[in-house]
């Protein structure tokens, strides 16, 4: 029987071991999960012993990790996001970080988080930005859609366990999927890697994320160019949207909902300064085609 501590020193030498930059990080939570207890209990109890069957969970999740460099959000089930724990399925990406900037975002060009806003999340995924954003907005009320029906069980699931169910709908479908607005607030973090650059991306991502959720295309804008329109035919007149791109894409997403009829208020930095989401509004005493886009 070994104990939590040298758990932790073998499962960190074969991730290091296997190229992998967190290994220490991961190799606490691993044997975390794997024995029940927090990441804390285990760097403060490093003599605790660690029972066979925890052993042995524990050696099948550090295989995965180095072997098939599957992210440890996957392995334990669960991501935190926004301070909040959303469960993971095969069929929904696994929420960044650097996807906070959207939740951060909406709420900063939100002057009364009491007002009874309408929501909406196109391809909702495990509901981290919809969720997060009525976690903040007591009053709100939100729809989302996916494509893919796991992702709109994940989705419904975290709603209960967060105990938001009774303001959240969700549906399977592209788009709007027949909800009809109009809404005060719309959300989007779609596929926006081209099509050829999926192979380079590191495997925890390339093997382990849904592709639907990670092609955008040849150049990574298919999904911008469809929903915009739609977009703007749903927003409120007093409404605001907010989409993630990818890294070099801040012109184009701006031009492509510019002419889309919405006028871009601001592009906003990730983590690491890189700019990553667009705010949007519909343009004043301007009417278009956008009026009659409808997905």
């Amino acid at each position: 029987m070994i104990s939590a501590g040298q758990a932790v020193r073998e499962a960190e030498r074969q991730f290091a071991a296997a190229g992998i930059g967190t290994a220490r990080l991961d190799a606490v939570l691993l044997v975390a999960h794997a024995a029940g207890l927090s990441a804390d209990a285990v760097r403060a109890n490093p003599a605790k012993p660690l029972m066979p069957d925890a052993e042995g969970r524990l050696i099948a999740s550090m295989r995965k990790r180095a072997e098939q460099r599957m992210p440890v959000s996957r392995l334990v089930g669960r991501r935190e996001f926004w301070g909040l724990s959303f469960a993971l399925s095969a069929a929904t990406l696994d929420p960044r970080p650097d996807s906070e900037t959207l939740v951060e975002a909406v709420l900063r060009h939100t002057e009364d988080r009491a007002a009874a806003l309408a929501l909406f999340d196109i391809g909702v995924g495990t509901g981290c930005l919809l969720l997060s954003l009525l976690s903040e907005l007591p009053n709100a009320a939100g729809s989302g859609s996916d494509i893919c029906a796991g992702a709109v069980e994940t989705a419904r699931a975290n709603a209960r366990s967060l105990g938001l169910a009774e303001r959240a709908r969700f549906a399977e479908g592209d788009g709007f999927a027949g909800f009809g607005g109009p809404f005060d607030r719309i959300v989007c973090n779609p596929p926006y890697i081209p099509t050829a650059d999926i192979a380079g991306l590191e495997p925890e991502v390339r093997d382990h994320d849904p592709r639907v959720a990670l092609d955008g295309g040849p150049d990574g804008l298919d999904a911008f160019r469809r929903l915009a329109p739609a977009i703007a035919a749903r927003l409120a007149p007093e409404g605001m949207a907010a989409v993630e791109f990818g890294q070099g894409q801040a012109a184009a997403v701006r031009e492509i909902f510019s002419a889309a009829g919405l006028d871009c208020l601001e592009t906003v930095p990730d983590l690491a300064g890189r700019p990553r989401v667009l705010v949007a509004q519909p343009r004043r005493n301007s009417v278009g085609a956008a009026e009659t886009a409808l997905l």
